[in-house]
């Protein structure tokens, strides 16, 4: 179960990414068929580049205003508040409750789904629709640029898309050459407070960690959002505690650490908190998340006594 469906699902605080590429438009010919294979490995066949798609999660929707396929998204969910243009997109619903008789009637040529964000329920309901449907999932930094390839073509801008995909590609090689070698940190990352929920090694956070020359201390959980206690916490003895975390949110996500003077990451002061829109969503803002996180933790890497 994805970590936005748990938790307030498709929260975000509308950030401006001001390095947006230009909306270029350049269709593929209407004649030939547009073929790409989604995460469950299912081909997709459209036969003409999707004019009228329905995104039914946020980080989807963003993707499709950065490849400049923005004005082929006819519909989407709440919480798909990036950029400003897709708070006007209409709403079909959210990650509980789909309107159906809404998607069939604006008569889309494409639906796409998060794999692990919309229930299994209403995946289901929107199987029997019968409609060409493309499913995401992204484990990887390499899962991001391969969606925006998927989705230039589904659009029929694929020139575009590849720009954007080597863009974010150009940009994580940067920060793994900026930070190969550094002295590992090890780091407890929290995904909410009450109940204690973090990421294990599969997760696409993890790799975000890995990145900036961190471990994951539940990087073995087999869950992929596992619930933990705060003896576990204790056991592990991090470095360093980041909560992605939004003020927004109105609580104090790490107030519960500084009491526990036993623990590493209390004594130094290492604990964190980063933008959860950017390293929760599954989009390429996802490395300027990464960069802020790599940031903060090589602050971090400066303070630690020599050994362990």
């Amino acid at each position: 179960m994805d970590l936005h469906r748990r938790l307030n699902p498709w929260r975000s605080a509308a950030l401006v990414w001001a390095a947006a590429l230009p909306c270029l438009s350049m269709p593929l010919s209407a004649s030939a068929d547009v073929r790409v294979r989604d995460v469950d490995g299912h081909e997709v066949v459209l036969a003409r580049p999707a004019q009228r798609a329905i995104s039914l999660a946020p980080h989807l929707t963003e993707l499709m205003f950065a490849i400049g396929a923005g004005d082929r998204v006819a519909g989407t969910v709440e919480y798909a508040d990036f950029p400003e243009a897709a708070r006007r997109v209409p709403r079909v619903g959210d990650s509980a409750l789909l309107d159906l008789e809404r998607i069939v009637a604006m008569k889309p040529d494409l639906l796409l789904v998060w794999r692990h964000g919309n229930s299994p329920q209403q995946l289901e309901r929107l199987a029997a629709l019968q409609l060409p449907t493309y499913a995401s999932e992204a484990r990887t930094l390499a899962d991001i640029a391969r969606t925006l390839r998927d989705l230039g073509a589904l659009s029929g801008l694929p020139e575009q898309a590849e720009q954007r995909a080597s863009a974010f590609e150009s940009a994580v090689a940067q920060l793994r050459a900026r930070f190969a070698g550094r002295r590992r940190i090890e780091v407890f990352y929290q995904i909410w407070n009450q109940p204690l929920i973090t990421v294990n090694g599969q997760h696409l956070i993890s790799q975000v960690l890995e990145l900036c020359g961190a471990h994951n201390v539940f990087a073995a959980e087999r869950l992929l959002t596992p619930t933990v206690t705060e003896e576990a916490v204790l056991l592990a003895n991090p470095d360093a505690i980041v909560a992605g975390w939004s003020d927004s949110f109105g609580q104090a996500p790490l107030a519960g650490w500084r009491r526990l003077h036993s623990l590493r990451a209390t004594q130094l002061d290492h604990l964190l908190q980063v933008d959860p829109d950017l390293l929760h969503r599954q989009s390429d803002r996802v490395v300027l998340g990464a960069r802020e996180l790599c940031d903060k933790l090589d602050a971090v890497r400066a303070t630690l006594p020599p050994s362990r």
